[in-house]
């Protein structure tokens, strides 16, 4: 409703029509944001898995450097972050609350930072770097990219926590969960498979 400023009758202001965005959670806007967050990182890991094809070996060597045990804790750090903050939106939308849930959802996320940054330091101490090989170059990009939507996930999560309406814990909640997802996905390709 918006009220004219020389009377006292209010209008309604009917929502805009985003097609089927519209039955999304949050603001339509960040599923657009996403959705092309999703095929900037598709097209990172397809790429990833092409050089892999044409390299098998080079990657497969290059992988004995990367510690699969460290980004499985990271995996299940920011899955659980994920969780937490599905909780938050739940406790949000049920009694007004879930600012716990995310504030914790934040820190799993801070230490799945931290993690990323001992596995680099790792890598760095070995004498890898970006220029290394292929497969750092890709591995470097793709986390690393990762690493600072990570970042701004954060500071979505942050301004949440201060302006926590249902729709923007629903809006961030829809980020955070994206980058689960492209985790999920980099753990097995880079990490795991041979």
């Amino acid at each position: 409703m918006i009220q004219r400023p020389n009377d006292n009758v209010e209008v309604a202001v009917a929502p805009a029509d985003w097609g089927p965005l519209s039955a999304l959670p949050g603001n339509p806007m960040m599923w657009i944001l996403i959705l092309g967050e999703i095929a900037v990182f598709g097209v990172f890991l397809v790429g990833f898995s092409v050089a892999r094809v044409l390299d098998p070996q080079l990657f497969d060597n290059s992988r004995f450097h990367l510690s699969a045990l460290l980004a499985g804790i990271n995996t299940l750090v920011l899955v659980t972050s994920g969780f937490l903050v599905a909780a938050a939106v739940f406790q949000r939308r049920h009694n007004g609350q879930g600012r716990l849930f995310l504030a914790a959802g934040m820190v799993l996320g801070t230490i799945f930072l931290a993690i990323k940054g001992v596995e680099y330091t790792q890598l760095f101490n070995e004498g890898i770097g970006i220029e290394t090989n292929t497969f750092f170059r890709l591995y470097f990009m793709i986390t690393g990219f990762h690493a600072l939507h990570i970042v701004l996930g954060l500071l979505i999560l942050g301004i949440v926590f201060f302006a926590n309406s249902v729709e923007n814990m629903e809006t961030g909640a829809a980020f955070w969960h994206m980058l689960d997802m492209i985790w999920v996905l980099i753990y097995p390709i880079v990490y795991l498979l041979h």
